[in-house]
């Protein structure tokens, strides 16, 4: 891959990678460092591109890797050198435990969903793409995208409450 080709190919994806490592990090700065260490990662390695079937999913990888090294190395100094992770763990309340099962709960719960849902879900509030981008991804209309994305959280918010409830009547 030449320059040309990777400025457009490649140069393009950015924003959609700065926006979810700005997911993943909860911080601009940390996001735009790790996209700028895959834009690099990227550009060293244009040669072997032109066999990537899906460059945007590649570097979404590289990406997804990218910011759990910085936030694994944050926490590390966060922690100090001395201090053993396991002991880290010891200070954790009790409710940041509960909050965890609460998540895995409600990913079983979209897990769940039927495919387009589950899909249009993860894209919109996961992913954080616009509907405009969802609707050619998946090739169905703006007004099917939203009418899906309704019904999955009706759906999840349904399940998951419904799900609460039992918990709360068998204690």
């Amino acid at each position: 891959m030449e320059a040309n080709e990777f400025k457009t190919t490649v140069l393009p994806v950015r924003l959609r990678l700065l926006k979810y490592a700005c997911h993943l990090t909860d911080n601009q700065e940390d996001a735009e460092d790790a996209v700028q260490e895959v834009m690099l990662k990227l550009w060293n390695s244009r040669h072997e591109l032109d066999c990537c079937r899906n460059i945007e999913a590649f570097a979404r990888t590289l990406t997804h890797h990218a910011c759990i090294d910085l936030i694994r190395r944050r926490k590390y100094e966060r922690l100090g050198k001395d201090c053993e992770p396991m002991e880290f763990l010891s200070h954790i309340p009790e409710y940041l435990y509960e909050i965890k099962d609460e998540i895995r709960l409600i990913r079983e719960i979209i897990a769940t969903l039927p495919p387009l849902q589950h899909d249009i879900m993860h894209m919109k509030d996961i992913e954080e793409y616009e509907t405009e981008e969802i609707a050619q991804i998946t090739g169905c209309s703006t007004e099917a995208i939203r009418q899906n994305l309704s019904r999955a959280r009706k759906r999840v918010r349904e399940t998951y409450l419904a799900i609460i409830r039992k918990r709360n009547i068998n204690k």
